[in-house]
């Protein structure tokens, strides 16, 4: 079963159009997902064209992989580069403990289902899910949290080093190690998380990839090769230092003609306002500085160039300098991000969320600019899990997963109209439409005998409704005690399937599942998941 992404609150009407509308948005992307029979013309462009040295590609993911026992799918796969008709499909995501939300799974089975379906069908060509892992960023209040399910049903965000401050910058959060607080935080989850036959199995895998002294990096990337390896993912470290050396004609080149891209930029998102939104605010420049434990944004002021917040500066010879000499200080933002991903890699799809492809509709201008072929933008698989008890649920009460989708208090009333022998709503409201009716006769009477009396005969009407809506008030709050079990079962289920309002996928960590049913967990949503729907999949287990 499946949901249009229409009939979910919040979605934005650039990607409902880039799904079903293509038409509306051909000025602001290359190519169309869906256009299967230019695939190959996509491929032979790219293959013909891409930037990527890839003997230095192989070497650099050679050498990051050296401390890790691979499959031998995945070596293939690593050597497979050397060859002009190998190409990626790639995705990636912050480092969110134990790899975030659930779209970062669903992410990662999109870019293996899909890069396996292209191998099938178009012969000739080599494609390699790629998962680039997004350690440049600095925002570390983003990825010290996690929701799970707690014992009694609630969700709890449990919170990693709860001392530091939301706001303060620590820099990239690739090499940012795990302390003390990280025991705090397993023994939390330990604590809220119900134990089960495979809870062992759980923790022998968090604390296999998630250890004091441990990075983020490091964590995460273990993580995926434990989920992911026998399938050929390659996990791609761009804070790596030869990395940043390939990108010192990127940054360089980005500082020299700063100001040709950001109006470029300030062009495109302004298209981008007339008919949808801009998913980014372009910024003067779009590269970050490492400056010690802080990552901070260079403004370009005059003929210098300076650290936001700090009295540091650079002239423009100065700065070029600094990223031929020390390229690993730099970090482009979101907007270059795709740009030095697409330089590195042989990139024909981009796996993306809404979001990103939000942004990636104002990236088509920094595309040409940098004469790259932009990767065709392929919509992530998005799903809910529906448990039985869930499943059994909904049907108990009449309900499609949609109606989670309203507020608490319309969602029970909805319920309680079912399964209550007193329909309060319709009866009051009938009383309520019985007196203003009334007074309505009543009142074309008083303005004959005395206009004044008219206000008297309005606020005594307006009396009598506020005492009924109050009386309606406290029969829904008894109505509500009385049926007290079927409302605790409307707060589990909405909490399990759309906790916080939010789709599951974005909020729910995929630790919760693997403790109900196992490792095999991965594996169940890996044959689940459809990549080619692209609307959100309700899977029941």
């Amino acid at each position: 079963m499946f949901v249009n992404f229409s009939d979910i609150p919040g979605s934005q009407n650039l990607f409902l159009d880039y799904l079903h509308e293509f038409d509306n948005v051909t000025k602001f992307f290359s190519k169309n997902f869906r256009d299967i029979d230019n695939y190959a013309d996509h491929f032979k462009e790219l293959s013909t064209s891409d930037k990527c040295n890839r003997q230095v590609l192989i070497d650099i993911v050679k050498n990051q992989y050296k401390d890790f026992k691979i499959s031998k799918q995945t070596e293939i796969n690593i050597n497979l580069f050397e060859s002009k008709r190998t190409l990626a499909v790639v995705t990636g995501q912050q480092l969110g403990f134990f790899g975030g939300p659930l779209y970062t799974l669903y992410k990662t089975i999109s870019a293996i289902k899909l890069a396996l379906w292209l191998k099938e069908n178009f012969e000739g060509y080599n494609f390699i899910p790629v998962f680039w892992l997004e350690g440049d960023d600095h925002d570390f209040d983003e990825i010290r949290s996690l929701n799970i399910i707690a014992n009694d049903n609630s969700i709890k965000e449990l919170t990693y080093d709860k001392e530091i401050a939301n706001d303060l910058n620590r820099g990239p959060v690739a090499s940012l190690k795990l302390n003390d607080s990280f025991n705090e935080l397993l023994g939390e989850i330990k604590e809220n998380l119900r134990e089960t036959d495979f809870t062992k199995d759980l923790f022998e895998l968090i604390e296999k990839c998630y250890y004091i002294g441990s990075t983020f990096n490091i964590s995460m990337k273990k993580l995926l090769i434990l989920l992911f390896d026998e399938y050929g993912l390659v996990v791609f470290d761009p804070t790596d230092k030869k990395v940043k050396e390939s990108l010192k004609p990127i940054f360089q080149n980005e500082v020299t003609n700063f100001s040709k891209s950001s109006a470029l930029l300030v062009e495109r998102s302004a298209e981008l306002e007339e008919l949808y939104h801009a998913q980014v605010k372009v910024k003067p420049i779009n590269l970050f500085y490492n400056d010690g434990n802080e990552r901070l944004l260079i403004e370009p002021v005059e003929n210098e160039f300076r650290l936001k917040g700090k009295r540091k500066k650079f002239s423009k010879e100065e700065i070029l300098n600094e990223i031929e000499n020390n390229p690993e200080k730099f970090s482009p933002n979101v907007l270059l991000r795709p740009i030095c991903q697409d330089t590195l890699l042989p990139t024909a799809f981009y796996i993306g969320g809404p979001s990103e492809i939000s942004y990636f509709a104002q990236l088509t201008p920094l595309y040409e600019l940098n004469n790259l072929v932009q990767p065709i933008i392929y919509p992530r698989a998005s799903a809910v899990i529906i448990e039985k008890q869930f499943s059994n649920l909904l049907s108990k009460y009449q309900l499609n997963y949609t109606d989670l989708f309203r507020d608490e208090s319309s969602l029970n009333e909805k319920v309680l109209s079912k399964i209550s022998d007193f329909a309060s709503n319709d009866l009051f409201e009938g009383i309520e439409k019985t007196y203003s009716d009334e007074f309505n006769k009543l009142n074309s009477r008083i303005e004959i005998i005395d206009k004044n009396l008219m206000m008297v005969s309005e606020k005594t009407l307006s009396k009598i409704l506020q005492l009924l809506n109050n009386l309606k008030d406290k029969t829904k709050e008894a109505e509500i005690r009385k049926h007290d079990v079927a409302i605790k079962q409307l707060e589990k289920m909405k909490n399990n399937l759309y906790p916080l309002n939010n789709l599951q996928e974005r909020e729910l960590s995929f630790i919760h599942f693997t403790n109900k049913y196992g490792i095999d967990f991965v594996k169940l949503l890996f044959n689940q998941l459809k990549i080619n729907k692209f609307e959100h999949q309700i899977i029941e287990i």
